[in-house]
């Protein structure tokens, strides 16, 4: 079985990295991969509502895990202690990905993409100095004047996108079974 291979989308809040992520899922999707994701959220995550029998049996009864299973659905409900190691739940969760796009976890030691929109939510969060700074892949943006050691694409530019998805693929992390 071929490993799976994993990158993280990051940036700034609201400066696009959900609309990032869904774009390059389904040009990954067009290539014909297996595209997972995970979705880093610094606040608990309100998906089942009070009063359902699947809040019951998590809430009320306190169990463990809950499965819901819908026809071609499932949501697992778990109780399990924060885990900020996007490897270890693609590993976890994730198995038979060709590609696992993270979302956040811009303090991982993962290869990262940066969304950087100053005119909406501030300077890059890319340090030239910083230790980690050889894990940026690209950072895409609005701003014709950012300059980076690493590619630089805009948000303008033909085949933005693509270009983007062949060198995240090429650079993805490759991460064993």
């Amino acid at each position: 079985m071929a490993s799976t291979r994993l990158v993280s989308v990051i940036g700034r809040k609201n400066a696009g990295k959900t609309t990032l992520s869904v774009a390059l899922v389904a040009e990954y999707r067009r290539r014909g991969l297996r595209v997972m994701t995970i979705k880093h959220g610094h606040h608990l995550a309100d998906v089942d509502r009070a009063g359902t029998d699947s809040w019951r049996h998590f809430h009320e009864g306190g169990a463990e895990r809950v499965l819901l299973a819908a026809p071609g659905l499932r949501v697992l409900f778990a109780r399990e202690p924060d885990e900020y190691d996007p490897i270890g739940l693609a590993r976890r969760y994730l198995d038979g990905a060709d590609l696992v796009l993270a979302e956040g976890y811009k303090r991982a030691p993962v290869p990262k993409i940066e969304v950087a929109r100053p005119s909406v939510s501030g300077p890059p969060l890319y340090d030239p100095t910083a230790p980690n700074a050889g894990e940026w892949l690209a950072i895409v943006t609005d701003d014709s004047d950012l300059r980076a050691p690493c590619p630089t694409l805009r948000f303008h530019d033909t085949n933005w996108l693509q270009v983007l998805a062949t060198l995240a693929w090429n650079g993805a992390l490759e991460i064993a079974p």
